[in-house]
């Protein structure tokens, strides 16, 4: 078997970039998937588990302007490795947890790191494209779902061996230090140079255009969030599958974003992006409504189904037209 890397530099950066996204996914998923079980093992209820979930977006708000500002300041490329290693070593922290209160920091902290990482290999993946000249991003992002189906269905393997969350976190590290290893060094050196308006600090002003992008992703982040978060929960407290199906919402919200993530940049260049987008909200309500007003294994499932391929393009195509803007001043 040939392992080695492409001959061409977009084909290495490129195979690099997709590496990161890959890291990024299966960290995040690994959490998302032991929800329930840390749930449990705290001796939480519904309404203590969501005030502290909040923790999760409280961090990646604090972090936003500080990530803009570290990546501006040092390169999406040193970001990117300082934050993969911070990422999953707090992911690692977040199995030790025996308290409300230390759950809460560990996923401000959370937060915080998973902002870091998605600012800096957003960066990375933007200078990619550029290389390219063409859609590539929803295929970036492709590779953060799949990373997500995968993240899942380990998870979903670690519960049914009894594997304690510590040890499934720790596993998940090594991955994570084993890809850092290997790949950091095929990440692009530097990134686009910025004109000197868009230079600025750490906060910079923007036009309607760029703000109306912010919130399209705003609200498909959302979406996303309620997936990740409350999926387990929804179809164990109110679906009631069985034993061993709990996750079954969860897997295919994240096969479906996967699957669309990979055809999305094909469907942008034919259709164009506002009909992609239009599409993908029409999604995304028809298949949150599916699920909630016929909560039983096959419908929420159809339903989570549909969520997924809503929210797979709306991000990165955001993403994707942000980095091409030149409206930011």
């Amino acid at each position: 078997m040939n392992l080695s890397l492409p001959r061409t530099p977009q084909g290495v950066y490129r195979l690099s970039v997709s590496t990161f996204y890959f890291l990024q996914g299966l960290v995040f998923a690994s959490w998302a998937c032991r929800i329930p079980d840390i749930k449990s093992a705290l001796g939480m209820n519904d309404a203590d588990l969501g005030s502290v979930l909040f923790a999760v977006p409280v961090g990646q708000m604090s972090a936003m302007a500080l990530s803009g500002y570290l990546v501006g300041r040092f390169g999406s490329r040193k970001i990117l490795m300082a934050s993969s290693v911070f990422y999953p070593a707090v992911l690692v922290c977040l199995g030790l947890v025996s308290s409300f209160w230390e759950l809460a920091g560990g996923l401000f902290l959370f937060g915080v790191a998973a902002n870091l990482t998605n600012i800096s290999v957003n960066t990375q993946g933007v200078g990619v494209e550029r290389l390219y000249q063409c859609s590539i991003m929803a295929r970036f992002h492709g590779l953060w779902s799949l990373a997500g189906f995968f993240g899942a269905l380990l998870g979903a393997f670690m519960v049914d061996w009894n594997v304690s969350t510590k040890t499934h976190f720790l596993a998940i590290f090594l991955i994570c230090m084993a890809i850092l290893a290997v790949f950091s060094r095929f990440l692009l050196p530097r990134d686009a140079r910025r004109s000197s308006s868009q230079s600025g600090g750490m906060f910079r002003s923007m036009d309607a255009y760029v703000l109306l992008i912010g919130l399209i992703a705003f609200g498909s982040m959302v979406s996303e969030g309620t997936m990740f978060d409350w999926s387990g929960v929804y179809f164990e407290s109110v679906v009631q599958p069985g034993p061993g199906l709990v996750q079954t919402g969860y897997v295919a919200f994240m096969s479906t974003m996967a699957l669309g993530r990979f055809t999305a940049d094909r469907m942008v260049m034919r259709f164009g992006a506002v009909r992609v987008l239009r599409a993908s909200g029409i999604l995304i309500a028809a298949g949150l409504l599916v699920a909630v007003l016929f909560p039983v294994l096959w419908s929420a499932t159809l339903g989570f189904l549909l969520v997924g391929l809503g929210t797979s393009s709306i991000v990165p195509l955001c993403y994707s037209m942000a980095g091409k803007s030149k409206k930011m001043i």
